[in-house]
């Protein structure tokens, strides 16, 4: 049984944060938030063939060195690092901007095979003619076009999760 916080249970996500990040820091040089939002920071497009792997940080010889940004280490399908090279500048920009200072100053490119783990979104069922006789009914005085689609697809994503009905 997970441990509980304040007596509600904690989510499964929050403990393995809690153990992968000391981790990934350590060995990596990274957040398992950079790796979890690397969809958004990149776009689906580049996420689906990259992954971060580490930030490398240069070496001070010693404490009154001036700060220099690391380099970011992304592995890329073959297919698509020159897509990615021509969006370094773009990338460096939003993990920046992800975490909160200039720490990435270059992309280093290593080509890897990377697998994609996301899962497919389940197929929805399809409506059966009375549920989409009705959707229609429903909607049948709104005249704007676009507010009338956008309740239809309201109205069928309501009933598929309902199930019949």
């Amino acid at each position: 049984m997970a441990p509980r916080r304040n007596g509600f249970p904690v989510p499964v996500s929050d403990l393995a944060t809690d153990i992968l990040d000391p981790v990934l820091k350590k060995r990596a040089g990274i957040t398992i938030g950079l790796v979890q939002s690397w969809d958004e920071i990149v776009g689906p497009r580049l996420a689906s063939v990259t992954r971060p792997e580490k930030i490398a940080w240069p070496r001070r010889r010693h404490e009154d060195d001036p700060f220099e940004p690391a380099a970011l280490v992304i592995a890329c399908s073959g297919a698509a690092a020159l897509r990615l090279q021509h969006e370094t500048a773009e990338i460096i920009g939003r993990v920046n901007a992800f975490l909160g200072f200039a720490a990435v100053g270059r992309i280093k490119i290593v080509q890897k095979t990377v697998e994609n783990h996301r899962r497919e979104p389940p197929r929805q069922r399809a409506l059966t003619p009375d549920e989409a006789n009705r959707i229609a009914r429903t909607t049948v005085g709104i005249e704007n076009s676009d507010l009338r689609e956008a309740l239809e697809r309201l109205g069928a994503s309501v009933l598929r999760a309902k199930g019949k009905g």
